[in-house]
């Protein structure tokens, strides 16, 4: 292994270019002057407290207390309304009908053909399917006298995917893509992943620095932790196994959303409790899952081709002093980063690349598992499989909240919603076991699973539909240890 030190302040331009910045071994062999060691650490500490401002401290405006984050996003969808309902809507729609021209009709070699082209013939159904739903629950909700259907546009349907969740991630993505490069390329994950290295890598099988994408998550929401991984993936920082795992086992419910699911479930006085457990939890389930397949059999290469090497691996152990370490590493990625501006620029870009896809995916599949739940027995059959493993963990009301376990797959509202009209019959223990159990799962059609389809991230639909399942047969257990103890 070289380890040679290279002084970056002596390369040409080119030189410097031709650095892949990415690979932790050769960021630690970059030596700095000390002029460009104390403006690495100024742009270091400015740009992430910025970072940590936005997406991690709690504020109260007019009332309502939210990450700044959350309050441009909400501000954005309030002050548009109606008009930006509509946008969204055009923006679906047209997406359906492209996506058939593109994949069908469209000229070898043409823009739209390389968009669509690539993808299985069953996504421009599902494109179409967004945009007639999205149309329809657009005009019923906007146009009166127009009274669309109600299995389309119901409260337990479209009335929940389309305010909810499509408009809510229409608004999230190019906002936090904004921001997304002051979290991400001014040494914010490399200071915190090197701190984490210790307990990362042994436990979960990823970086360190994942451990950013379960905070933003947890505190702004799960498609902004698809993004982080989708974007840190293409930038060469996780390998394709790397990626998956964190996606799939980090890319948790925001603070607030779990907060509805838990006063929905009549949990509300309990919230921080079942919160914390449900963050141990899925923890524990992720250095469960991380050992199985299909994500244990996943490459370890990155999305460059290029496999990773175990010298890598070990440098991501953490030993000798992590935070002197950490500083260092965040001072020399703050300094050789790019220009914000640019930065920006690139990361709405590569957001704004699969942005139709995203919201289109999410009305259309998401809408069509609501309304499977809603008026079929499918995830009734389906929940019998529960019941056994409900029994033998001793959890009350078994039969009864079965069901509600394996309808997270199509939102993780859902399970509490098929209980929410029976709370005062079930037991707490039965209500806290489907709560946390929705919460832990993660992986729902609705959109984490959309997001990561139309990301580049190397996920199949038969990947996230077992790791959905392992999840939640893991999740049962651990869930009901915790029930019996604090209930």
């Amino acid at each position: 292994m070289n380890s040679d030190k290279i002084l970056y302040d002596k390369l040409s331009a080119e030189e410097r270019a031709s650095l892949n910045l990415n690979d932790i071994l050769l960021v630690d062999r970059l030596e700095l002057s000390l002029r460009s060691k104390a403006v690495g650490a100024l742009k270091a500490v400015l740009f992430s407290a910025v970072a940590i401002f936005v997406f991690f401290v709690n504020i109260t405006v007019n009332g309502k207390s939210d990450v700044p984050f959350g309050h441009i996003y909400n501000y954005f969808i309030s002050a548009l309304g109606s008009a930006g309902l509509w946008g969204i809507t055009i923006i679906i729609a047209l997406n359906g009908i492209l996506s058939v021209y593109g994949k069908f009709f469209a000229p070898e070699g043409s823009r739209l053909r390389r968009y669509y082209g690539s993808e299985s013939f069953i996504y421009p159904v599902f494109y179409l399917m967004g945009g007639v739903f999205t149309l329809i629950y657009t005009m019923d909700a906007t146009i009166p006298g127009f009274a669309g259907p109600e299995f389309i546009v119901g409260s337990a349907t479209g009335g929940t995917a389309v305010p909810a969740i499509v408009v809510g991630v229409a608004w999230i993505i190019p906002v936090s893509c904004v921001f997304l490069p002051f979290l991400l390329n001014y040494g914010l994950v490399d200071m915190v992943g090197t701190l984490m290295e210790p307990l990362m890598r042994p436990v979960f099988k990823v970086p360190g620095y994942a451990a950013v994408n379960c905070i933003a998550s947890f505190v702004s929401s799960s498609s902004v932790g698809v993004l982080i991984t989708n974007r840190q993936y293409r930038k060469g920082m996780y390998t394709e196994k790397e990626a998956d795992l964190i996606a799939t086992g980090f890319s948790a419910v925001s603070v607030g959303f779990a907060y509805m699911v838990i006063k929905t479930a009549g949990l509300g006085d309990y919230f921080l409790r079942v919160y914390f457990c449900s963050l141990v939890i899925t923890l524990m389930i992720s250095a469960v899952i991380c050992r199985l397949p299909p994500l244990r059999n996943k490459r370890s290469v990155y999305a460059d081709g290029c496999a990773q090497t175990e010298e890598e691996i070990l440098a991501q152990r953490g030993t000798g002093n992590l935070i002197a370490k950490g500083f260092e590493r965040a001072e020399k990625k703050a300094y050789t980063a790019g220009k914000l501006l640019p930065e920006i620029r690139d990361s709405v870009l590569d957001a704004m690349t699969v942005y139709p896809k995203v919201l289109t995916l999410l009305a259309g599949v998401g809408i069509l598992g609501l309304i499977v739940a809603t008026y079929t027995p499918v995830f009734q059959w389906i929940g019998k499989i529960f019941v056994p493993v409900l029994k033998l963990c001793a959890v009350p009301d078994a039969e009864a909240i079965a069901p509600s376990l394996p309808v997270g797959i199509a939102e993780m509202f859902l399970p509490v919603m098929l209980i929410a009209d029976k709370a005062g019959e079930l037991s707490i223990k039965a209500r806290y076991m489907v709560t946390t159990v929705s919460i832990c799962q993660i992986i729902f059609f609705s959109e984490t699973i959309m997001v990561m389809l139309a990301s580049k991230l190397p996920l199949k639909l038969s990947d996230l539909v077992i790791c959905f399942f392992e999840r939640t047969f893991i999740a049962i257990p651990i869930t009901a240890a915790f029930m019996h103890l604090m209930f």
